[in-house]
């Protein structure tokens, strides 16, 4: 008997029913992806014609969006085979993935989250005066809001000259530090990064996070799989917390221990990439011990395609991560837990390049026959439900399913 929960990073399904107090009421990630692929939107060398994701249309995924937005979007329709399936919305009140995850392992954020102003400079005079004399830095590039990509073709060349990071926020509680592996050096990044960390606690920012690149012009410059985030620990304990003080085996994917402070995360498994995440979820599953808790994250739907506003490259994302999900379902055993679930939208359709406040699907895997879940009033009934199915402690939020 173990549990996973799996989390599609900005897999949205509808805006929340509070959309509009953040500009997002309409907003629809798959919705408006299977939209723009049905209508030869969104066709590439990739892929092309419809959305086609038998495997979480089997696990419930069509009629989880059925629930939120009233429609099946097209493509998703089709029968549910085995599992439950429901939506849920956020009761936090941001948009960003600490808020999401925290949620589902239990624990909404009770408060308000500091941001930086959209001003240029964003950040205030005394943060980046205190940043620069305790990391010895001769000064800053960006002090804005900005995309990732953009803001690193824009400052790149320069940072590589002057070896003044590229510093950045969002719409998240985020101080985001830019800068080149190998010419400022990724040691380099994460000191300045732990840094900035201590520096803007009192402000009540959620995340650094450090962004490493590589490349020789911003022509070339990739971000690289070498991210870290610097995040404040969630504000009471967690699933993973009880599992870690029961003594049960823990494993995270991907970003989890970075999203928790690493605070009852257990052994992490990083991988370059959703397929490499994908297969280091396969190992994480071969080496848990029964009465054992994984919890994933897979990036790239967010990174490489929500906040670029990628319709193709999500649509293919998805379609990738749906034709490996045999391999994951073929290797649980009969009283396992599945649950597979979001932590925000990211629509590739919206304007701007932020988070998109919206519904997530909750597609649990069963042996049973198909069943509803329904609509949930708070992403931390999933914690809860893999709590009770493992017998540990059931967090103080949520009602399990």
């Amino acid at each position: 008997m173990r549990a996973l929960i799996l989390v599609m990073d900005s897999v949205g399904i509808g805006g929340a029913p509070d959309a509009e107090r953040y500009g997002d009421e309409g907003a629809d990630t798959v919705g408006h992806i299977a939209e723009a692929c049905m209508a030869g939107r969104a066709d590439s060398s990739a892929r092309e014609g419809p959305l086609r994701l038998p495997n979480l249309v089997a696990l419930g995924l069509g009629e989880a969006c059925r629930l939120a937005t009233g429609r099946v979007p097209p493509g998703l329709e089709g029968r549910v085979e085995r599992g439950q399936f429901g939506c849920a919305c956020e009761v936090s009140k941001g948009k960003d993935t600490p808020s999401g995850h925290w949620e589902i392992a239990g624990v909404p954020v009770p408060f308000d989250w500091g941001y930086f102003p959209r001003t240029t400079p964003c950040f205030p005079a005394e943060l980046t005066r205190a940043f620069c004399e305790q990391a010895g830095l001769p000064g800053i590039l960006g002090d804005c809001h900005a995309s990732g990509t953009e803001i690193i073709a824009e400052f790149g060349e320069r940072h590589m000259r002057t070896g003044m990071p590229i510093c950045y926020t969002s719409a998240d509680s985020v101080f985001q530090i830019a800068a080149h592996e190998e010419t400022f050096g990724l040691e380099r990044l994460y000191e300045i990064s732990a840094i900035a960390r201590r520096l803007i606690d009192p402000l009540n920012i959620g995340r650094v996070i450090a962004r490493p690149f590589v490349g020789t012009s911003s022509k070339d410059f990739r971000r690289t799989s070498h991210r870290r985030d610097f995040s404040v620990p969630p504000p009471e304990d967690t699933i993973l917390d009880h599992a870690a003080g029961a003594g049960r085996d823990v494993v995270t994917i991907g970003k989890i221990d970075d999203i928790f402070a690493h605070r009852g995360t257990g052994r992490n498994m990083r991988g370059d990439g959703n397929m490499a995440l994908f297969d280091a979820t396969l190992d994480g599953l071969a080496s848990l011990a029964d009465s054992g808790f994984l919890f994933a994250n897979f990036i790239d739907f967010d990174t490489l395609h929500g906040h670029r506003r990628d319709v193709a490259g999500y649509a293919a994302a998805l379609e990738a991560f749906d034709n490996r999900l045999p391999e994951l379902l073929s290797r649980l055993r009969s009283d396992d837990l599945l649950i597979i679930t979001a932590d925000h939208g990211c629509d590739p359709t919206w304007s701007g390049t932020d988070h998109t406040r919206e519904q997530v699907p909750i597609l649990a895997w069963s042996t049973q026959s198909s069943s509803r879940i329904g609509r949930r009033a708070g992403f931390a009934d999933m914690g809860a439900t893999a709590a009770r199915h493992l017998g540990l402690p059931e967090p103080m939020q949520g009602a399990h399913f």
